[in-house]
């Protein structure tokens, strides 16, 4: 008989729990997969994926919406031959929720185009034109009234005028995401038209409809959606008044969510000059698309295909591509086979061919870069330059540069209003971080000196801070020196717009931070930016910028870009190096001065005394030995004018297109 251990124990087993058993797996037929697959639309997967157009998070969203309106408003004045002045609006409607409306002095669009335009993703006229504009895709203005939509259900609004005698047209529209195509929701899907005149203003009042009267045309688009209003690095304070530099000749009238009204006033009434469009260059065409255009071309022999479709490809050059790539030059272009097709674009690349025109790009020019830098940015010194064209794939474009030194640091120029406001809306989890994400420029070793100066830990949430540690904190911004730890600001431009996200995979921040700045007098650790009291503004202009994604906030490191980005820096470097050079001489020989000084009253006496001379004579011999001094430190009375050239003297100057600024000065000269 078994033995049982525990008392009152049965012998017996419990039954084991059956193991469930899984279900056979359902064979799914290969029709009823394919029943499965549909198509997607743009505007359905970007409303999926937005991050890629730049919305990935409320403070983001509302920088990019105003971006997006606009760059569109100065691309619509600049083609319409109009001085431009945009007015932009921000107003809190409830929690992270904001009305952004942006209106411009344009031309207007007429009525058919306005839904398609703001209600459709890829819709524009820029795709397809090999010009320089800020817009490319089609897509950011509709992605924004989309990203709108669906954060807070509320449709775009438009309204436009082409004429002050013609009606203006009006649009309450939101995105059909399925469809990619635009819903209107006002004037029983067709919109409304507002008269002119007097009884418009009616119209337009009693309807609540914004618009800023007495212009002879324009557009204003206002869109309701989520976001969050933050000020310093990314915020659309800064992107405004980079705009402003970028774009000397337009007017920006901004008013914030807390009704702040700021200006920022064109410096120059010209436009820049127009860029025209141009065809494609043939080292720009690969294979895939040479098939393409060779099946719609409407030409009937392969010479015309080739000048007609191409840029400085002439009879001769066409000829020479036919004769390398053995076909004849009266070949009918789509007949051509897969294999003559190759051969072609072989051909093509072995030939020599003039590089693209450059008149399809529109730079700022050095001298409107030194007006907007001068009138954006504080400093002493100011220089400028731009490389020649050049190409990459096909695709002209050109680097312009402009320096700024000295000035006040950005710290330094924040009122203790500011300074709150600030510290309330951070999401930052220390002070340290605070400081190094809200002032350009500080660096680590600047926000260290702050943190000290205030007897402040690093570790302090800045939300919590009390009155009189924000006070102390600000006391100690204005009073800490940061000109040695200061890191070098950098502004990147693409076709005028400023690029505020992503620095480290643009190859404007690559190509600044592998130039030697320590040759040109700025200290430089490696893989960092230089240190030092300077602002540098890059700006690339080119048919088609290479970004790196489709929000548009980085330039791809191309070889050809790269190049001339190093040049670029290198030229505007050497102005920064004479100038430095030049103000330490200016110094020491003052240094040395000081020091004869010091002593020339005791030399003369002592002189005096030897040869027993009078009271009188000592005083003529000071006065002979301070000739001497100041003779020997001549260099401490130099002074500069305003293009580097010395006062005295016109034999030593800093070349075309720099600018001094006398500190002393109130309101220097540009």
């Amino acid at each position: 008989m078994p033995k049982n251990n525990d008392a009152g124990s049965s012998s017996v087993a419990p039954p084991a729990e059956p193991v469930p058993q899984r279900p056979p797996k359902r064979r799914v037929t290969a029709e009823a997969m394919a029943a499965r697959q549909r198509d997607i639309s743009v505007s359905e997967f970007f409303a999926k994926n937005r991050h890629l157009l730049g919305f990935d998070n409320p403070r983001k969203a509302l920088l990019t919406a105003v971006k997006e309106a606009v760059d569109n408003s100065l691309d619509a004045c600049e083609e319409g031959g109009i001085v431009p002045e945009i007015w932009v609006h921000i107003e809190t409607t409830g929690t992270n929720r904001f009305k952004v409306g942006v209106q411009d002095n344009g031309p207007g669009i007429v009525k058919k185009q306005i839904p398609l335009i703001f209600g459709k993703l890829l819709y524009g006229s820029k795709f397809h034109r090999l010009r320089m504009s800020r817009g490319q895709q089609g897509i950011g203005i509709s992605a924004a009234g989309m990203y709108g939509m669906l954060t807070t259900g509320k449709p775009v609004k438009i309204i436009s005028m082409t004429s002050p005698r013609k009606p203006a047209h009006y649009f309450e529209l939101q995105i059909d995401t399925k469809r990619n195509l635009p819903e209107i929701i006002n004037g029983k899907g067709d919109g409304e038209d507002i008269p002119s005149g007097e009884k418009g203003n009616k119209y337009i009042a009693d309807h609540g409809i914004e618009w800023v009267p007495e212009l002879r045309s324009g557009t204003r688009v206002t869109i309701e959606l989520e976001g969050r209003f933050m000020r310093g690095r990314g915020s659309v304070d800064e992107y405004l008044e980079q705009t402003a530099i970028a774009n000397p000749h337009v007017t920006i009238h901004y008013t914030d969510p807390e009704r702040n009204e700021k200006t920022y006033s064109r410096s120059t009434d010209q436009l820049p000059p127009e860029p025209r469009e141009i065809k494609p260059h043939p080292y720009g065409i690969e294979l895939g698309r040479l098939v393409t255009m060779l099946k719609d071309t409407d030409t009937s022999t392969m010479a015309q295909f080739l000048t007609e479709s191409f840029s400085r490809v002439s009879s001769a050059v066409a000829k020479q591509i036919c004769d390398t790539a053995k076909i004849s030059t009266r070949s009918n272009p789509k007949r051509i086979g897969r294999q003559e097709a190759d051969a072609l674009y072989q051909a093509i690349q072995n030939t020599k061919i003039s590089a693209p025109a450059t008149d399809c790009i529109s730079p700022i020019g050095e001298a409107l870069i030194l007006k907007g830098l001068h009138q954006q940015v504080p400093g002493e010194f100011f220089c400028a330059a731009t490389r020649p064209p050049s190409v990459y794939r096909g695709n002209p474009f050109l680097i312009e540069v402009g320096l700024a030194y000295g000035g006040a640091s950005s710290t330094q120029k924040v009122t203790l209003e500011t300074l709150t406001e600030l510290l309330a809306e951070s999401d930052a989890r220390s002070l340290r971080q605070f400081l190094l994400t809200t002032f350009d420029g500080i660096g680590p070793a600047g926000a260290e000196k702050i943190l000290s100066e205030a007897k402040m830990g690093s570790r302090q949430t800045p939300a919590k801070l009390e009155k009189e540690d924000i006070g102390q904190l600000h006391a100690a911004m204005k009073n800490v020196n940061l000109s040695e730890g200061e890191s070098m600001q950098v502004l990147r431009y693409a076709n005028r717009v400023p690029l505020q996200f992503q620095p480290a995979a643009c190859a404007i921040t690559q190509a600044m931070i592998a130039n030697n700045w320590r040759s040109y007098g700025l200290s430089q650790s490696r893989g960092q930016l230089p240190a030092g009291p300077v602002t540098v503004m890059v700006h690339m202009a080119s048919v088609w910028v290479p970004f790196t994604s489709e929000s548009k906030e980085a330039i791809a490191s191309y070889p050809e870009v790269t190049k001339e980005l190093r040049l670029a820096l290198q030229a505007v470097g050497r102005k920064l190096a004479m100038y430095l050079n030049r103000r330490n001489r200016v110094r020491q020989e003052g240094e040395r001065r000081e020091i004869f000084l010091r002593y020339l009253g005791e030399v003369a006496s002592a002189v005096a005394s030897i040869k027993d001379y009078g009271d009188r004579s000592r005083k003529e011999l000071y006065g002979r030995l301070l000739h001497v001094a100041k003779r020997k430190t001549a260099e401490a009375d130099t002074r500069l004018d305003g293009s580097g050239k010395k006062t005295d003297s016109s034999d030593e100057d800093f070349g075309e297109n720099v600018l001094i600024v006398n500190p002393e000065e109130e309101k220097p000269n540009v």
